[in-house]
Order: C-alpha cells, then sequence, then structure tokens
C-alpha cells in the first residue's frame, strides 16, 4: 500500500508541474503580443531615430548628480563633500586650474573624470562649480 501512495504523490507533483505553468500564463491575445514585442529597433543608414538626441554640454548640477554624488555626498575615500567648506579650502586655495587637472586626470582615490568617460573637461568643470557654489 505504501508503494502506490509514493507513486500518487510523484504523479501528482509531476502533473502539477507540467500545468501550473500553462494555466499561469495569460494567453490573450494582447498578452501573447506583449511577450513577443521586438525589444529594441534597427535604423537602418540616412534614417533618423524616432528620439531625439539631446545635443551641447550638460550642466554642471546634471554631471554632479550622475556621476558625482555617489562619492562627493557622503565623502567616500577622503572626496571632499559637497557644500562643506571644510573640505574644499585647501584643494580652492590651490587655484581652480589645479581643482580642474585633478578632477579632468584623477587625483589620488578619484579616478579620471570621476569615471564619466564621456564627459567634455568643460562638464567637469561645470560640476566642480556646481560642488563648490556658495562656499
Amino acid at each position: 500500500m505504501d508503494f502506490s501512495f509514493r507513486q500518487f504523490i510523484f504523479a501528482a507533483v509531476a502533473a502539477f508541474t507540467i500545468a501550473a505553468p500553462a494555466v499561469a500564463n495569460d494567453m490573450t491575445d494582447n498578452a501573447i503580443a506583449e511577450r513577443i514585442k521586438p525589444v529594441g529597433t534597427l535604423y537602418l543608414e540616412g534614417e533618423a531615430p524616432v528620439a531625439e538626441v539631446a545635443t551641447g554640454p550638460r550642466s554642471g548640477d546634471a554631471v554632479y548628480n550622475t556621476f558625482c554624488t555617489a562619492c562627493h555626498t557622503s565623502g567616500v575615500m577622503g572626496a571632499p563633500k559637497k557644500g562643506d567648506a571644510g573640505d574644499w579650502s585647501a584643494r580652492i586655495a590651490q587655484g581652480k586650474d589645479v581643482l580642474a587637472d585633478h578632477a579632468i586626470n584623477g587625483f589620488n582615490a578619484m579616478p579620471a573624470k570621476g569615471s564619466c568617460m564621456d564627459c567634455s573637461d568643460e562638464e567637469i568643470v561645470a560640476a566642480i562649480d556646481h560642488m563648490i557654489a556658495g562656499l
């Protein structure tokens, strides 16, 4: 008797395992269309993309909030915190050219351009200006 009970349990588990995904899937036309829709778009040479690409330099605020905030908000590994005069005073005393050089080329634990490899030098300087504004 015990042997047949094991067979029954095994058959029930196998049936549930096979049938559950089929029952759980939404088989409406809209759900199927959503599951098989393309994941990207292909543009042939000469065609314009649908979305407009931003042109021009990013603001210092945009660069800071995208790339700099991770370290300069909390002072990770000695990074000067945004708006903290005590952290910035010695650095500002060296001159803005030194600040820009360190930010663009990297200094101590900070990688070149703060890891924003597509930022222009002007965008990096704008981010510095944003961090030291009001000091």
